[in-house]
C-alpha cells in the first residue's frame, strides 16, 4: 500500500514537473484572440485597480490593445468595432465580452509574465488534491484508481486546459469544490458554512466563464427537490446558504455587466455567442472525436455505478452529479458551437466529487459494501 501510494505520488509529481517545464516555454504572443483579450482585461486591472471592470474601448488611450493587434497583423486594428472579443452595447460603448475573473488573476502577475505563473499555480492546486486523494485511499484498488485519476487530472492542465486561459483556474476550482462536496455529504450533520463555501467557489468560477453558472445546477436540484417534498427548515437553510454563496461569488461579474452592459443581468456577449438551443449532429460528432468524450463517458459511467451500487453519502454525491450532468450536457449538446473545453469543467467537477466521495466512505463500511444492489430512494436523502 505505502509503496503503491509512493509510486503514484511520484508519477503525479513527475507529470507536474514536466508540465511546469513545458509551461515555462509558453509564449504569451501566440496570436489567439482570446489570449489577447484576457491580457487586455489584466492590463486594465493593473492600470485602474477595481476600475478595470470598465472595459470600454475608450480606456485604451495608452494604445495597449492596438499594439497587440499590430503584433498579430490584425488587418482592421484601427476599427474598434472590428476588434475581436469586443461587442457594441447600448449608448455606443464597445466593451470586452468576457467576465473579469481570468483577467483579474492574470493581473496578479507582472506584465509579460502572467500566463505561465497562472497555469503553474492552478496546476499546483490540482496536483495537491490529486496527492490528497492518493493519501486517503485505504485499499490497493482505491490507490490505483486515485493514482490514475490524479495523473490524468495533472496532465489535463496542459491539454485541453491550454486552449483557454479561463480553463486553468476553472480546473482548480472544480477540484477544490469536488473535494468539499464529498466532505459536506460525508457528514451526518451537514455544515451550512461548508455548503455556503462550495456555493462561493462555484460562484467565483462564473467570473472565469459565464457557462460555469451551470455547475451549480445539480446542487440546487439536490437541495430544492427534497425541500418541496418535506418543507424542512434545515434543507431550506442549506439551499439559502448555497445560493447566497453563489451570488456573492459571482458578484464581480454582475457588477462588470452593470458597468459595461447597463444591467447586472445583461450579458456583454454578442449575438454570435447567444444562440438558441439547436441539436446539431455535426457538433455532436466533434464531441465524439474529442478528449472531452472520454471524460464524459467516465463521469456518466461512475455516476451510474454509484447510483446503482453506492450507499449513504456516495449515492448522495452521485445524485448531485447526476443532476449537474443532465443540465450541463443538455445545454452544451444543444449549443451549436463546439470548443475543445466546453464540457471539461462539468466532467472534472463530477469526477472529483465522485472520486472523493468514494475515498471518504466511513472506515467501518467494508469495501464490498459498494457492490450491494440496494438503491435508496431520493426521499431518503438526510435532511
Amino acid at each position: 500500500m505505502k509503496a503503491a501510494k509512493l509510486v503514484f505520488g511520484l508519477i503525479c509529481l513527475a507529470i507536474l514537473a514536466s508540465n511546469i517545464w513545458t509551461m515555462s516555454r509558453w509564449s504569451e504572443a501566440r496570436g489567439v484572440y482570446d489570449d489577447i483579450c484576457y491580457l487586455r482585461q489584466a492590463h486594465l486591472f493593473q492600470r485602474f485597480g477595481a476600475g478595470g471592470l470598465d472595459t470600454n474601448v475608450v480606456r485604451d488611450d495608452d494604445r495597449y490593445f492596438e499594439g497587440k493587434m499590430k503584433e498579430i497583423a490584425f488587418p482592421e486594428w484601427t476599427d474598434q468595432l472590428r476588434w475581436p472579443c469586443h461587442n457594441p452595447m447600448r449608448g455606443g460603448k464597445i466593451v470586452l465580452q468576457y467576465p473579469p475573473g481570468t483577467g483579474f488573476l492574470l493581473a496578479l502577475f507582472p506584465e509579460g509574465h502572467q500566463v505561465v505563473p497562472l497555469y503553474i499555480a492552478a496546476s499546483l492546486v490540482v496536483c495537491g488534491l490529486a496527492l490528497t486523494g492518493i493519501g486517503l485511499a485505504r485499499t490497493l484498488p482505491s490507490v490505483v484508481g486515485a493514482g490514475l485519476f490524479g495523473a490524468l487530472t495533472v496532465y489535463l492542465m496542459i491539454n485541453p486546459a491550454k486552449a483557454s486561459y479561463s480553463i486553468a483556474p476553472t480546473m482548480a476550482v472544480c477540484a477544490v469544490a469536488g473535494f468539499l462536496t464529498a466532505v459536506w455529504l460525508s457528514r451526518d450533520k451537514r455544515s451550512v458554512l461548508l455548503i455556503a463555501l462550495i456555493g462561493l467557489l462555484l460562484g467565483i468560477s462564473v467570473n472565469f466563464r459565464l457557462p460555469n453558472a451551470l455547475l451549480a445546477a445539480g446542487y440546487f436540484l439536490f437541495l430544492g427537490i427534497p425541500f418541496l417534498w418535506t418543507r424542512s427548515l434545515a434543507t431550506f437553510v442549506q439551499g439559502l446558504a448555497f445560493g447566497a454563496g453563489v451570488l456573492v461569488g459571482m458578484a464581480p461579474t454582475l457588477v462588470a455587466q452593470a458597468i459595461n452592459a447597463g444591467s447586472a443581468l445583461a450579458t456583454t456577449y454578442g449575438s454570435a455567442d447567444v444562440v438558441a438551443p439547436a441539436f446539431d449532429l455535426a457538433v455532436f460528432g466533434q464531441y465524439l472525436r474529442d478528449m472531452q468524450f472520454v471524460l464524459i463517458v467516465l463521469a456518466i459511467g461512475a455516476t451510474l455505478w454509484l447510483l446503482r451500487a453506492g450507499e449513504g453519502h456516495m449515492r448522495q454525491a452521485a445524485l448531485v452529479v447526476a443532476g449537474n450532468l443532465v443540465v450541463n450536457l443538455g445545454f452544451f449538446m444543444s449549443h451549436p458551437i463546439f470548443t475543445p473545453y466546453y464540457v471539461v469543467p462539468i466532467a472534472m467537477l463530477s469526477l472529483w466529487t465522485l472520486s472523493f466521495a468514494r475515498l471518504l466512505q466511513p472506515a467501518a463500511v467494508p469495501e464490498a459494501a459498494s457492490t450491494r444492489h440496494e438503491p435508496a430512494s431520493l426521499g431518503a436523502i438526510p435532511q
